[in-house]
C-alpha cells in the first residue's frame, strides 16, 4: 500500500505542474472501455529455451497462488509475505526491457523499479535460479532490444498482436487488461462511440507504440492521434487541453486520475 500511495503523489506532482496556474480539471474514465486484451511477455523467437523456462515458471506462479498475490499486491493493496531474489547475487542474470512509467504494472519508488511486472518478473528468475536485471526504455524500443538480444525478455503490460509475432514470440497470458478512455469531466465525450460518430474531430492522447497507440491510430487516422512518450504525459496534454481523451490501460489510468483529481 505504501508504494501506491507513493506513486499516486508522484503522479500528483507531476500532473500538478500541468495544473498550475489553471482552473482544476477534473478527469474521470468513461464506463465504456475502448478495448480488451491480454498482456504477455515478449522473448526473441530463436530464444525457444527460454520461452520454455519462462512459460514453465509462470505455469507454477499460477498454480500455486504467486501471479495472484503479485497482482492483488498492486491493484487491491493486499499486501503478501512474499520474498523474491533474496539470494541472487552471482548468479546468470536475466535481463528484462521495460518503460517504467506504466503503474501499477511498473514504475519507480525512489531509485527501484517496482510493480506487477517487476515482481513478476522476479518470481519466474527465481524460478530459473538467475538475478533479474530491469533495463528501462522507451516503450517503442522494447521488441528491438529483445529481438537483437539487447535484453532476454520485455514486459511491460505488453499485448500479444499479430504485427509483434513478426518480430518476438509471446509467452502465456500473465495478466489481462482493459484500454479505457480518460476524458475531462464535462466532456462531449461520454461514450467510446462518440470518437466514431460521423463527423468527429477528437484528438486522441496515447503513449507511443502503445497498443492503445496502434489501435487508435487505426480507427481514427494519424491525424486525430496525438503521441507521447510516456503516459503521464499524455494525460498533461488532457489537463492542458491540448486532446480531447487519452486511451490507456485501466489500471495505469485510474492511478492517473486519482493522482489529479486527489
Amino acid at each position: 500500500m505504501k508504494k501506491i500511495i507513493a506513486m499516486m503523489m508522484a503522479l500528483a506532482m507531476v500532473l500538478a505542474l500541468a495544473a498550475c496556474g489553471s482552473e482544476k480539471v477534473t478527469l474521470k474514465i468513461l464506463d465504456t472501455e475502448y478495448a480488451i486484451e491480454d498482456y504477455a511477455i515478449c522473448i526473441a523467437k530463436e530464444n525457444t529455451d527460454l520461452l520454455e523456462k519462462v512459460n514453465a515458471a509462470l505455469a507454477e506462479l499460477t498454480a500455486d497462488g504467486t501471479a495472484q498475490k503479485i497482482v492483488d499486491k498492486y491493484i487491491s493493496g493486499v499486501a503478501h509475505e512474499l520474498t523474491f531474489q533474496a539470494d541472487a547475487e552471482g548468479k546468470e542474470e536475466l535481463h528484462m526491457a521495460t518503460n517504467a512509467f506504466f503503474p501499477p504494472y511498473e514504475y519507480y519508488e525512489n531509485e527501484t523499479i517496482v510493480g506487477i511486472d517487476a515482481e513478476m518478473a522476479a518470481a519466474i528468475a527465481d524460478k530459473l535460479d538467475m538475478k533479474l536485471v530491469i533495463d528501462d526504455m522507451e516503450f517503442d524500443a522494447i521488441i528491438t532490444a529483445v529481438a537483437t538480444g539487447k535484453a532476454d525478455m520485455g514486459m511491460a503490460g505488453m499485448t500479444v498482436t499479430e504485427e509483434r509475432l513478426q518480430s518476438i514470440n509471446f509467452s502465456s497470458t500473465y495478466a489481462t487488461g482493459i484500454q479505457s478512455i480518460i476524458v475531462a469531466e464535462g466532456s462531449k465525450i461520454t461514450t467510446v462511440d462518440d470518437l466514431y460518430a460521423d463527423g468527429a474531430s477528437y484528438i486522441v492522447g496515447v503513449q507511443q507504440g502503445t497498443t492503445g497507440d496502434i489501435y487508435s491510430e487505426g480507427d481514427f487516422g494519424a491525424e486525430r492521434v496525438s503521441k507521447f512518450s510516456k503516459g503521464a504525459d499524455a494525460v498533461q496534454a488532457l489537463v492542458t487541453g491540448k486532446v480531447d481523451c487519452v486511451i490507456i490501460d485501466n489500471e495505469p489510468a485510474k492511478a492517473y486520475v486519482a493522482a489529479n483529481n486527489g
